[in-house]
């Protein structure tokens, strides 16, 4: 490169380095920002869209206008009250909450399940809304983009009428759920500012961290939980417990339990129907139709694509899930192109790396099964035995499973073929009668324990340590007689 032409790229370097220099509105300082306010606003935009199509916007109207005033008042007391805020509360029973850039708030209805009062979703609304007025996102994609070395950094500068258009595909969209260290400690800070400044009192951030660290880490439906995406909250505690004794005051001390608890009552805890319910070792699912009793004791998770069952502290697990794309099954004397659901069953093992030690055909509940043992080696566990039926239903082929360590099979094969055996269709009259759970209140009574209280709803499978949980306990804290707690009912 020519001296001329090196000075002229220095130049403009410089002038574009410049350029892309902003003031930040918490901080007051000057800072690198490859991210105007019109992009993040764009890019928010952008994957709002895309989160209400994936997630789903819960179905309250009156919650949702309710979150959504509550985060308002914080947002016009903020350091960017001109943003176009909105809150929303999506349908999922993760226990999160995140924001996107240009004021784009989402809190998932699980959280909401956990919250004690308005002074704890204050914390939670103000806590997000900092990541926004910090530029918390801008400063991550701007340091992502630096570490890209050379040239690859101007094309950030060159105008364009869709720059983000392949956001999906970037990763950025992971990038703004997931912060630093430092960053969490700030808007923490500032989730403390923002609610006392709109009179909510300020020890409630502390509290729902609190009540957050005691939360095990969850993943469902690829929502990541809190203890995913906000790095170790207990160890903020201690951090926001000071800060939030520096705005205390007359002005800031709103609770408001009892409206909060009135608004959250009846909200879907737990699974939705469109996914099918857990209750107890039960699985239900009303829509397709089918039901499975896991091994009792065996914790049941319900995922998109499959339900997981594991024998606590085991490498014992089972698994049901419906077969992509099954081949054509011959029923009767079968059609042209059909194969039987024996060869079919064995294919699919097969293809899925396992070897056929022995099997048969059979009726499950009135259903064409094939069940068979196999041999393979899982993910994790290493060499294990499987017991798998796939069972037809119409067009739709599904698997239900279990396996353990070679050495362990035989222990469990037992239960695991009792729980294959209780696959069963749903009759369109019980389909119907099944509802998902829903928050509800008690008051206590004399020798009642978060255990007792627990065994009385036990299909909902909310145990003890849950219970204390969602109301802001530790579990071995039991309530007190008149005390009004949060449990799970049969939804109606």
């Amino acid at each position: 490169m020519k001296k001329g032409t090196c000075f002229l790229f220095l130049l403009l370097l410089t002038a574009c380095v410049n350029a892309a220099c902003a003031t930040n509105p918490v901080t007051g300082k000057r800072q690198m920002s490859l991210l105007s306010e019109a992009e993040e606003l764009a890019i928010g935009q952008q994957q709002d869209a895309e989160i209400r199509r994936e997630m789903g916007v819960y179905d309250d109207p009156e919650l949702q206008r309710y979150v959504n005033d509550i985060g308002q008042q914080l947002a016009r007391v903020s350091h960017r009250p001109n943003l176009p805020w909105t809150f929303t509360v999506v349908d999922s029973p993760a226990i999160n909450a995140f924001a996107l850039p240009g004021g784009y708030i989402y809190l998932t209805r699980g959280i909401l399940a956990y919250l004690d009062d308005e002074s704890e979703l204050s914390g939670v609304l103000g806590h997000e809304i900092g990541h926004v007025t910090a530029r918390h996102a801008a400063q991550a994609y701007t340091r992502q983009a630096q570490a890209g070395i050379g040239l690859a950094i101007l094309s950030i500068f060159v105008p364009s009428t869709a720059p983000f258009a392949d956001l999906g595909a970037t990763g950025l969209s992971v990038l703004f759920l997931r912060h630093g260290r430092e960053a969490e400690l700030e808007a923490d800070r500032l989730g403390v500012e923002y609610g006392s400044g709109a009179g909510y009192d300020p020890s409630g951030v502390p509290r729902f961290l609190a009540t957050l660290a005691r939360v095990d880490a969850l993943s469902e439906r690829g929502v990541p939980n809190w203890l995913s995406t906000h790095p170790d909250p207990g160890s903020r505690v201690v951090k926001a417990e000071p800060v939030a004794g520096k705005f205390v005051s007359a002005e800031a001390k709103a609770l408001n339990r009892d409206q909060y608890l009135a608004r959250i009552t009846g909200l879907v805890f737990g699974d939705r129907l469109e996914d099918g319910i857990v209750r107890g070792n039960e699985f239900l699912h009303p829509l397709l139709r089918l039901g499975v009793k896991f091994p009792e004791g065996w914790e049941l998770t319900n995922t998109p694509s499959a339900v997981l069952a594991q024998e606590p502290g085991t490498d014992h697990f089972m698994v049901l899930q419906e077969v992509e794309n099954p081949p054509l099954l011959r029923q009767g004397s079968g059609g042209q192109g059909s194969r039987p659901i024996g060869d079919a069953a064995v294919a699919a093992m097969r293809s899925a790396g396992y070897t056929v030690v022995d099997g048969r055909v059979d009726q499950i509940n009135g259903h064409d099964a094939h069940i068979g043992l196999y041999r393979g080696n899982a993910k994790d566990v290493g060499k294990v035995l499987m017991r798998a039926a796939h069972i037809a239903i119409g067009r739709q082929l599904y698997v239900v499973a279990g396996f353990a360590p070679e050495n362990e099979f035989e222990q469990v094969d037992k239960d695991i073929l009792s729980a294959v055996q209780t696959f069963r269709q749903l009759s369109a009259a019980e389909a119907s009668r099944i509802q998902p759970n829903r928050i509800d209140f008690y008051v206590v009574k004399a020798g009642d324990s978060w255990q007792s209280i627990a065994a009385r709803q036990g299909r909902n499978f909310v145990n003890a340590a849950t219970l204390a949980i969602m109301n802001d306990r530790e579990v071995n804290v039991q309530p007190q007689p008149g005390d009004r707690i949060k449990i799970v009912v049969e939804g109606h």
